[in-house]
């Protein structure tokens, strides 16, 4: 037996009872929705909650490369004085062109179909 299988399952048990109280922004009813969609069939409540969190993790992940992107984008552009560089900072707008590559990086194409080019 590993030495670690006591202290992971200890972990994992006290994961899954922080679950309880946790709500994440993705509301139960709309986790439970897309579950039961893709034939993940659970009474569980607390992993239904894990399955959200994860999912609210990766939909951050996503916003905040693009977020890094379009500051790139914009520092790039920007040519006026410290000025303009503080008010655009203030006014970061993400595009397609900023969300695209971040959304690369993880797998996930968002590029048009050959059809439509």
């Amino acid at each position: 037996m590993h030495l670690l299988t006591p202290l992971i399952n200890r972990t994992l048990a006290d994961l899954l009872l922080l679950m309880d109280e946790y709500r994440p922004i993705i509301p139960d009813s709309v986790t439970q929705y897309y579950l039961q969609r893709s034939g993940f069939d659970t009474s569980d409540v607390r992993i239904s909650r894990l399955i959200a969190l994860s999912a609210q993790k990766f939909v951050s992940d996503i916003i905040g490369d693009a977020f890094q992107y379009a500051r790139t984008r914009t520092a790039a552009s920007t040519h006026g004085g410290e000025e303009n560089r503080r008010r655009d900072r203030a006014r970061t707008v993400l595009t397609m062109d900023d969300l695209a590559p971040a959304l690369a990086e993880y797998g996930v194409n968002v590029g048009r179909q050959a059809y439509y080019l």
